[in-house]
Protein backbone atom coordinates (compact mmCIF):
# COMPACT_ATOMS: atom_id res chain seq x y z
CA UNK A 1 0.00 0.00 0.00
CA UNK A 2 1.15 3.53 -0.66
CA UNK A 3 2.47 5.74 2.23
CA UNK A 4 0.22 8.74 2.40
CA UNK A 5 2.88 11.14 2.47
CA UNK A 6 4.65 10.13 -0.71
CA UNK A 7 0.79 11.03 -2.26
CA UNK A 8 0.30 14.08 -0.98
CA UNK A 9 4.08 14.85 -1.59
CA UNK A 10 3.13 13.77 -5.46
CA UNK A 11 -0.41 15.72 -5.66
CA UNK A 12 1.21 18.69 -4.02
CA UNK A 13 4.02 18.23 -6.74
CA UNK A 14 2.02 18.21 -9.71
CA UNK A 15 -0.19 21.57 -8.20
CA UNK A 16 2.99 23.02 -7.95
CA UNK A 17 3.69 22.37 -11.81
CA UNK A 18 0.51 23.46 -12.84
CA UNK A 19 0.93 26.79 -10.12
CA UNK A 20 4.37 27.77 -11.93
CA UNK A 21 2.56 27.32 -15.51
CA UNK A 22 -0.48 29.00 -14.94
CA UNK A 23 1.81 32.04 -13.27
CA UNK A 24 3.83 31.95 -16.32
CA UNK A 25 0.87 32.11 -18.77
CA UNK A 26 -0.21 34.70 -16.59
CA UNK A 27 3.06 36.69 -16.76
CA UNK A 28 3.09 36.68 -20.64
CA UNK A 29 -0.64 37.77 -21.31
CA UNK A 30 0.85 41.10 -19.35
CA UNK A 31 3.65 41.37 -21.15
CA UNK A 32 2.65 39.89 -24.38
CA UNK A 33 -1.32 39.97 -24.75
CA UNK A 34 -1.06 36.90 -27.01
CA UNK A 35 -4.07 35.54 -25.86
CA UNK A 36 -5.77 38.99 -26.80
CA UNK A 37 -4.04 38.72 -30.04
CA UNK A 38 -5.61 35.36 -31.05
CA UNK A 39 -9.09 35.84 -29.82
CA UNK A 40 -8.89 39.52 -32.03
CA UNK A 41 -7.90 37.17 -34.82
CA UNK A 42 -10.33 34.44 -34.56
CA UNK A 43 -13.04 37.16 -33.78
CA UNK A 44 -12.37 38.79 -36.89
CA UNK A 45 -12.14 35.54 -39.05
CA UNK A 46 -15.71 34.78 -37.43
CA UNK A 47 -17.78 38.36 -37.92
CA UNK A 48 -16.56 38.40 -41.77
CA UNK A 49 -18.36 35.14 -41.55
CA UNK A 50 -15.34 32.80 -41.76
CA UNK A 51 -14.98 29.30 -40.11
CA UNK A 52 -12.87 28.09 -37.42
CA UNK A 53 -11.57 24.74 -38.14
CA UNK A 54 -9.59 22.74 -35.54
CA UNK A 55 -7.24 19.43 -35.15
CA UNK A 56 -5.02 17.85 -33.02
CA UNK A 57 -3.89 14.25 -31.79
CA UNK A 58 -5.22 12.23 -28.63
CA UNK A 59 -5.47 14.82 -26.11
CA UNK A 60 -4.15 17.57 -27.97
CA UNK A 61 -7.53 16.33 -30.29
CA UNK A 62 -10.09 16.02 -27.05
CA UNK A 63 -9.26 20.28 -26.30
CA UNK A 64 -9.86 21.24 -30.03
CA UNK A 65 -13.01 19.48 -29.97
CA UNK A 66 -14.04 21.06 -26.64
CA UNK A 67 -12.77 24.55 -27.81
CA UNK A 68 -15.75 23.82 -31.31
CA UNK A 69 -18.14 22.45 -29.11
CA UNK A 70 -18.23 25.01 -26.84
CA UNK A 71 -18.13 27.58 -29.57
CA UNK A 72 -21.14 26.00 -31.65
CA UNK A 73 -22.30 24.98 -28.98
CA UNK A 74 -23.25 27.07 -26.00
CA UNK A 75 -19.89 28.43 -23.16
CA UNK A 76 -22.03 29.53 -19.97
CA UNK A 77 -25.28 31.24 -21.57
CA UNK A 78 -27.33 31.54 -24.54
CA UNK A 79 -25.94 33.40 -27.56
CA UNK A 80 -25.42 32.78 -31.33
CA UNK A 81 -23.98 29.40 -32.53
CA UNK A 82 -20.39 30.33 -33.74
CA UNK A 83 -18.91 28.37 -37.09
CA UNK A 84 -15.85 26.63 -34.97
CA UNK A 85 -15.40 22.69 -36.40
CA UNK A 86 -13.29 20.50 -35.23
CA UNK A 87 -11.86 17.96 -37.33
CA UNK A 88 -12.96 14.85 -35.21
CA UNK A 89 -15.20 12.22 -37.36
CA UNK A 90 -13.97 9.58 -36.96
CA UNK A 91 -15.30 8.32 -40.54
CA UNK A 92 -13.52 11.04 -42.21
CA UNK A 93 -10.48 10.27 -40.09
CA UNK A 94 -10.12 6.56 -40.75
CA UNK A 95 -11.37 6.77 -44.53
CA UNK A 96 -8.58 9.52 -45.11
CA UNK A 97 -5.84 6.98 -43.03
CA UNK A 98 -6.98 3.98 -45.06
CA UNK A 99 -6.77 5.73 -48.35
CA UNK A 100 -4.25 8.11 -47.95
CA UNK A 101 -2.82 7.64 -45.13
CA UNK A 102 -2.72 9.12 -41.61
CA UNK A 103 -0.55 12.51 -42.46
CA UNK A 104 -3.47 13.16 -44.39
CA UNK A 105 -6.45 13.26 -41.97
CA UNK A 106 -6.69 16.48 -41.07
CA UNK A 107 -4.93 18.12 -44.62
CA UNK A 108 -8.09 16.40 -46.20
CA UNK A 109 -9.90 18.01 -43.69
CA UNK A 110 -8.95 21.40 -44.70
CA UNK A 111 -9.44 21.11 -48.34
CA UNK A 112 -12.94 20.13 -47.97
CA UNK A 113 -14.12 22.31 -45.53
CA UNK A 114 -11.74 25.48 -45.84
CA UNK A 115 -11.72 28.12 -47.51
CA UNK A 116 -9.61 31.54 -48.11
CA UNK A 117 -10.41 33.57 -45.15
CA UNK A 118 -11.01 30.96 -42.59
CA UNK A 119 -8.40 30.14 -39.82
CA UNK A 120 -7.17 27.12 -38.45
CA UNK A 121 -6.06 26.17 -34.77
CA UNK A 122 -3.79 22.96 -34.72
CA UNK A 123 -2.73 21.81 -31.43
CA UNK A 124 0.25 20.39 -30.46
CA UNK A 125 2.67 19.67 -27.50
CA UNK A 126 5.34 18.56 -29.48
CA UNK A 127 4.76 20.84 -32.28
CA UNK A 128 6.08 17.89 -34.98
CA UNK A 129 3.26 15.81 -35.72
CA UNK A 130 3.67 15.21 -39.76
CA UNK A 131 -0.37 15.11 -39.97
CA UNK A 132 -0.45 18.61 -38.29
CA UNK A 133 2.55 19.77 -40.44
CA UNK A 134 0.35 18.81 -43.93
CA UNK A 135 -2.70 20.39 -42.13
CA UNK A 136 -0.92 23.75 -41.92
CA UNK A 137 0.26 23.27 -45.56
CA UNK A 138 -2.88 22.95 -46.78
CA UNK A 139 -4.16 25.80 -45.10
CA UNK A 140 -1.34 28.13 -46.69
CA UNK A 141 -2.49 26.51 -50.01
CA UNK A 142 -6.41 27.46 -49.50
CA UNK A 143 -5.47 30.81 -47.63
CA UNK A 144 -6.08 30.38 -44.40
CA UNK A 145 -4.86 31.72 -41.63
CA UNK A 146 -2.79 29.36 -39.02
CA UNK A 147 -3.39 29.97 -35.03
CA UNK A 148 -0.93 27.13 -32.85
CA UNK A 149 -1.87 26.24 -29.18
CA UNK A 150 2.19 24.05 -28.93
CA UNK A 151 4.33 23.24 -25.93
CA UNK A 152 8.05 22.55 -26.14
CA UNK A 153 10.00 24.67 -27.79
CA UNK A 154 7.26 24.57 -30.36
CA UNK A 155 8.73 22.18 -33.26
CA UNK A 156 8.43 22.52 -36.56
CA UNK A 157 5.10 24.09 -36.16
CA UNK A 158 5.81 27.41 -33.97
CA UNK A 159 7.30 29.15 -37.44
CA UNK A 160 4.70 27.86 -39.65
CA UNK A 161 1.72 29.47 -37.42
CA UNK A 162 0.66 32.91 -37.97
CA UNK A 163 -0.10 33.06 -34.41
CA UNK A 164 0.99 30.99 -31.64
CA UNK A 165 1.36 30.05 -28.00
CA UNK A 166 3.90 28.09 -26.37
CA UNK A 167 3.58 26.52 -23.28
CA UNK A 168 7.43 25.83 -21.94
CA UNK A 169 6.12 22.28 -20.29
CA UNK A 170 7.90 19.29 -19.81
CA UNK A 171 4.98 17.00 -20.34
CA UNK A 172 2.09 16.68 -22.43
CA UNK A 173 -0.16 16.53 -19.39
CA UNK A 174 0.89 19.79 -17.98
CA UNK A 175 0.88 21.33 -21.82
CA UNK A 176 -2.64 20.46 -22.00
CA UNK A 177 -3.75 21.92 -18.82
CA UNK A 178 -2.37 25.60 -20.17
CA UNK A 179 -4.42 24.85 -23.53
CA UNK A 180 -7.61 24.30 -22.10
CA UNK A 181 -7.31 27.71 -20.17
CA UNK A 182 -6.36 29.51 -23.14
CA UNK A 183 -9.17 28.14 -25.10
CA UNK A 184 -11.31 29.13 -22.07
CA UNK A 185 -9.68 32.66 -22.43
CA UNK A 186 -10.29 31.98 -26.08
CA UNK A 187 -13.54 31.79 -25.84
CA UNK A 188 -15.02 34.78 -22.88
CA UNK A 189 -12.87 37.19 -25.04
CA UNK A 190 -14.29 35.76 -28.72
CA UNK A 191 -17.68 36.63 -27.03
CA UNK A 192 -16.76 40.08 -25.70
CA UNK A 193 -15.63 40.96 -29.01
CA UNK A 194 -18.83 39.78 -30.53
CA UNK A 195 -21.40 40.09 -28.20
CA UNK A 196 -19.95 43.43 -26.51
CA UNK A 197 -19.93 40.91 -23.34
CA UNK A 198 -18.85 37.45 -22.47
CA UNK A 199 -22.33 35.55 -22.23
Amino acid sequence: MADPANRATAVEAALNDAIVLATWLRDLERTDGGIERLAGHLAGVLSAGGRVLTCGNGGSLCDAMHFAEEMSGRFRNDRPALAVQAMADPTHLTCVANDYGFEQVFARGVEAWGNAGDALVVFSTSGKSPNLIAAVEAARRRGLSVVGLLGRDGGPLKSACDHVIVVPGNTSDRIQEVHIKVVHLLIELIETRLFGRAV
